[in-house]
Parts: structure tokens; sequence; C-alpha cells
């Protein structure tokens, strides 16, 4: 019996409340073009019928692609996330947010620009959605690269869009503090190292902003950055205030 050879691409998605949204977020998985994938649904302590449907799913459809993970006991997105790439197989690292999309060709076009870039961090274009995941118009353009100092004030790398390559960037290197806005804590963690983040200006993750009240809460968005820049970072007052004018003006272009 030939031994099973690990994926090439790992995508870890944090699983908490989402019986709504997990079934299409696995279709777009399964849909993908480039197909030598691995899912690890990390469940976090789930209060509704998510494993359910998860589980229903997997017995229809026979995917084994698909792994799910259970938490034994609720500890937030960074912490699933955490587990999640701990135990993936793949060299290349995605995230996929549970009630996110993504274009049949998006492992394709990112895997080959990652290698083609020789880059160990690179992250896509995106397209705000509704909550029945259609795209709003309003797509993300992205920066061909972005820096250290360029991230501080410009958060426009988006956790659905991003691929790192494990064999450039240890799994340690990649575990995301426990706090608010972790991924963008863990973005600015690694560029701080001199890694230079990658932009491929395609257009090929579905933001789905319904329930997403974090993300939506204007004054929680201007706390949870205003934290990372003095806790986080250990900025001075008047670096935070400079980086966070910069960020404020991005971030509504981002959105109107």
């Amino acid at each position: 019996m030939m031994e099973k050879k690990d994926p090439v691409v790992s995508i870890v998605t944090p699983v908490y409340n989402v019986e709504k949204f997990i079934e299409e977020t696995m279709d777009s998985v399964r849909a993908q073009t480039f197909e030598d994938w691995e899912m690890l649904l990390v469940e976090d302590g789930c209060k509704d019928n998510t494993v359910g449907v998860i589980e229903g799913y997997l017995e229809r459809t026979g995917e084994e692609r698909i792994r799910l993970i259970r938490m034994e006991q609720n500890g937030g997105a960074a912490k699933a996330r955490n587990r999640g790439v701990m135990e993936a197989r793949g060299q290349y690292l995605t995230y996929l947010d549970a009630d996110d999309l993504w274009e049949p060709q998006k492992l394709e076009r990112e895997l080959a620009f990652l290698r083609e870039r020789d880059a160990a961090f690179v992250f896509t274009g995106y397209e705000f959605a509704d909550e029945n995941g259609k795209g709003l118009g309003k797509i993300v353009r992205v920066p061909e690269t972005i820096d250290y100092k360029e991230a501080l004030k410009n958060t426009t790398i988006f956790t659905s869009t991003v691929m790192f390559d494990l064999s450039k960037l240890s799994k340690e290197e990649l575990m995301m503090p426990v706090m608010k806005s972790e991924d963008t804590a863990l973005w600015w963690r690694v560029l701080r190292g001199g890694v230079i983040a990658h932009g491929l200006d395609e257009n090929l993750v579905k933001y789905r902003r319904a329930g997403k009240s974090l993300s939506s809460n204007k004054l929680e968005a201007i706390r949870r950055i205003w934290n990372l820049y003095r806790k986080a970072e250990g900025m001075s007052i008047p670096s935070s205030a400079l980086n966070f004018v910069f960020w404020a003006v991005r971030a509504v272009k981002r959105r109107i």
C-alpha cells in the first residue's frame, strides 16, 4: 500500500457558530482548480448546529481532504488558528474564515505568484460581499509589496487572502497572539522581522461582512488599532497617532 503523501497547501479555518455559512465556504474550497490541499476546520466550542452541518456535509460528499478538529473549549480565533497551524501538513499555509468565499482560481493563482516571487508571505485583493455571499462591487486593490513601516499605516492585508511558505517561516513564527486583531498583529510581527509581503492585485476572495461586528463597529476598530500600536508594537503616542491617521484614511477608502 502506497504511503499517503502530504498535501501541498493547508487551509486553516476557525469554526464558531457558522451553520448558516460553512457549507458554502467548503464548497468554494472544493471548487478550487488547484486540488492538492487539506482544509482544517478547527471547531471552537460551537453552540449551534455547525458541527452537525459539517459532519453531514463530509458524509454526503465523501470529502477526505477536509478534517474536523475539535478544541476542548472555546478559546477564540487565535487559539483555533494556532491549533490548525500546528496540525497543518502542507508546505504552504493559508487561512480562510468560515463565512468567506474563495474564487475557484484562488489557490492556483496565489501559489504560482508566491513561487514566481520566491516569497515567504503573499496576499491578494478581495471584494466585499453581502450576507448571501454576493459581491457588492467594492473591490480592495492591493499594493505590489508591503514592508513593516507601510503595514503600520495600511491594514489592507485580509486574513482570507494570505499564504505563507512554511519552508521559509516556521510554525512557531506564525503563532497568532491571543488579542483582538490577532491576524494584523501577526502580519506586523512577521514583517518586523524583515520579511516583505507581496501583493497579488487580483480579486480572488469574497469577504462576507454580515455578522462581523468587530470589523463593522468603527469605534471598536479604532480601539483595536490603537491597542496594536501601543501594546503589540510598543509605539509612543506621537508615532501611534501618526500611523493612525494614515490607517484611518485608507480604512475609509476601502469601505466607500
